[in-house]
């Protein structure tokens, strides 16, 4: 038995085998060969298996998110069979007498800068295609497969890290906890964690080799343990344990239906965090009281171009529609630092997080936000729409979009196009908002606190970087101060304020925002019931008074 220690970011058991996540990217390293038949027919056989691996993701994809979005593996399925592309690596093969993987890559990069360098935006986005494709095929004829995850059973994720682009494609019923090597308690990776309510460690100093690959291994959420091989006791004892925790999950389910009432009969609203569509089911199943924050942009890091208005309006009706009158407020893309999409070709910088990210993208290229504004206009005729402004830092921004949603509203209805009213808050995740938000109150419908976004701005603290997580805390003082601000000017405009961010789950914190006033908490659907039990149980009179708020 081997053990490996991290920081636990979500708490249970996880027990299944381990596959270390690879991926795409490969080194490839430029070989003499002498049977240049042969090397032809070691790439034609690498292009035929891609071929069917991406005929199999297209059925696979048609099925769980429709034609529209299964389309991308028909356009890379396409661009493999391209004669120019084929031409071009066999030809390098033949000419240089070189080895499939560095024919390939070389083809790579000279389409892939062709394409770069055209004027028509839907082919500057086929770069990525080419790219795509070209890792796929060197992956095969390096022996490794396609990467990421490639089995038929649950398994453990083991990864140096998992970007958000990379998490979100991922077969969730596949994955039962991730364990990586980089990446922070605040991380997505850790928030996607806690949203599929799955065990999850990062700073594990585990080995990404065959020592761990394919070995049976149990993740302690609780503990912040990662067992590999684990003798008989030790799985006796984990089996248990998880055993225990089923049972606790088990008394939580008589929860459902109740009201999320105060022993002195305060309220407040319980609503779930998404990223999809497909989260929908945990929502239902967790008896969430709405969706607080439909992180948006995740529509746009699951593929590889722009989504039309068409394919965002289908996926917020079916949203609505599923909840079925309850509310469901969604977030306008949060694109930017962490979360980047290649074809938004946005330049690099040196602070992103800081810099051209979520409003600011919207209000620099209006021809983005008008095309998911109209679709989030549309949807919101189906049901209990609220729209989401992030990372708002002034009256003016709130003064510039109100103009950008009268232009949309005014040609939907010049179309004649069927919308509805969405109420319009915005989120307070930065210093500034919070200091404006008695004038910020004055202009919307509602306010949702951002802890994660406004932790790391307070603090001065970057919640991206392990090393300075024992720095990262949002239960300071500050902070706390800040959303009782943010709550009591919210009162005093008449609007309602809740909490999106990673703190509305914290069940240490809950009696607090009770006695703060806070009117909704927001979290991952696995935490609403452990949280309404603590409502519940709470006297919120007594908590004011033990913490001064009287």
């Amino acid at each position: 038995m081997r053990v490996y220690s991290g920081k636990s970011v979500f708490g249970g058991i996880a027990i299944g085998t381990i596959q270390v996540y690879k991926k795409g990217e490969q080194q490839v390293k430029r070989r003499k060969i002498e049977d240049v038949p042969a090397e032809i027919g070691r790439y034609r056989t690498a292009k035929q298996t891609a071929l069917e691996q991406l005929q199999n993701l297209y059925d696979k994809a048609l099925k769980e998110v429709g034609q529209a979005n299964a389309a991308i593996f028909e356009i890379h399925q396409m661009m493999l069979e391209d004669d120019d592309y084929n031409e071009s690596v066999e030809n390098i093969i033949e000419t240089q007498r070189v080895n499939a993987e560095y024919a390939v890559a070389v083809t790579e990069d000279n389409f892939a800068q062709m394409f770069t360098s055209m004027e028509d935006e839907y082919m500057r986005g086929r770069a990525a295609d080419v790219r795509d494709i070209s890792e796929r095929l060197v992956s095969l004829l390096n022996g490794t497969g396609a990467g990421g995850v490639q089995t038929e059973e649950p398994v453990i994720i083991a990864a140096q890290d998992l970007a958000p682009s990379e998490t979100v494609q991922m077969d969730k019923q596949k994955v039962l906890s991730f364990v990586t090597i980089d990446g922070s308690m605040n991380s997505h990776t850790a928030i996607l964690a806690r949203t599929m309510g799955i065990p999850a460690l990062v700073g594990a100093s585990v080995p990404l080799d065959d020592t761990v690959d394919g070995r049976l291994g149990i993740v302690d959420g609780v503990s912040g343990v990662l067992y590999v091989e684990p003798d008989e006791e030790t799985l006796a004892k984990m089996k248990e344990k998880q055993a225990q925790q089923e049972e606790q999950k088990r008394l939580l389910e008589l929860l459902k239906g109740r009201e999320n009432k105060t022993l002195d009969g305060k309220t407040i609203q319980l609503y779930a965090n998404i990223g999809n569509s497909k989260d929908l089911a945990a929502v239902l199943q967790n008896d969430a009281g709405g969706i607080g924050l439909f992180r948006s942009e995740f529509i746009y890091l699951e593929r590889e171009t722009f989504p039309t208005e068409e394919e965002q309006f289908q996926i917020y009706r079916t949203v609505a529609e599923t909840m079925a009158g309850k509310p469901v407020i969604i977030r306008t893309l949060d694109i930017g630092a962490d979360k980047k999409c290649d074809y938004f070709e946005m330049e690099p910088e040196e602070n992103p997080a800081m810099g051209c990210r979520a409003i600011r993208i919207c209000l620099t290229r209006p021809e983005i936000f008008k095309t998911q504004l109209r679709a989030l206009f549309r949807a919101s005729a189906f049901g209990n729409i609220s729209i989401m402004y992030p990372m708002i830092i002034s009256v003016d921004e709130v003064h510039r979009i109100k103009e950008i949603v009268a232009e949309v509203k005014q040609e939907l209805t010049e179309q004649g196009v069927a919308c509805g009213e969405p109420k319009q808050g915005i989120m307070i995740e930065t210093p500034a908002a919070v200091m404006m938000s008695e004038e910020l109150a004055k202009e919307v419908d509602f306010f949702s606190i951002g802890t994660n976004d406004l932790t790391q701005y307070t603090l001065a603290i970057d919640r991206q970087n392990p090393k300075l997580d024992a720095f990262y805390d949002p239960h300071h003082p500050a902070v706390l101060r800040m959303i009782q601000m943010v709550v009591d000017n919210a009162h005093k405009a008449g609007i309602w304020a809740g909490i999106c961010g990673e703190l509305g789950a914290d069940q240490t914190l809950t009696r607090r925002f009770l006695a703060m006033g806070v009117d909704e908490l927001s979290m991952s659907p696995g935490s609403i019931l452990p949280v309404r039990k603590i409502i519940l149980e709470t006297d919120v009179t007594k908590e004011r008074e033990n913490n001064n708020l009287c």
